[in-house]
């Protein structure tokens, strides 16, 4: 009983550091998005944070800026999605196809 406690502690913390590195990797990677057909785009990172918004300019009219705010939301919303499916991904190597609740 006392070894397999010792083989499930080992393996806790193998799958923790690995978790560690893939977040960290995670960092690193991006994903992108876009509404309106291209007009607004963004790239989010794994740690869901907008790194870069695009805006084309035949969307900017200062009639209809509700449209514009629209498009960056749907944007912003798109690539938060899309960063979380990869980090989900992800950290489901790590535990094996199994859905533990918390790691993404």
């Amino acid at each position: 009983m006392q070894q397999n406690f010792g083989n499930i502690m080992k393996q806790a913390k193998k799958m923790q550091e690995r978790m560690a590195r893939i977040q960290e990797e995670l960092e690193l990677k991006t994903v992108e998005a876009s509404s309106g057909g291209g007009m607004v785009s963004v790239v989010v990172n794994g740690k869901y944070e907008l790194v870069s918004l695009k805006v084309d300019k035949e969307v900017v009219n200062p009639e209809d800026l509700e449209m514009l705010q629209d498009l960056i939301i749907a944007a912003v919303n798109e690539g938060i999605r899309k960063a979380q499916e990869m980090a989900a991904a992800e950290m489901s190597k790590v535990a094996g196809g199994l859905n533990i609740p918390g790691l993404t």
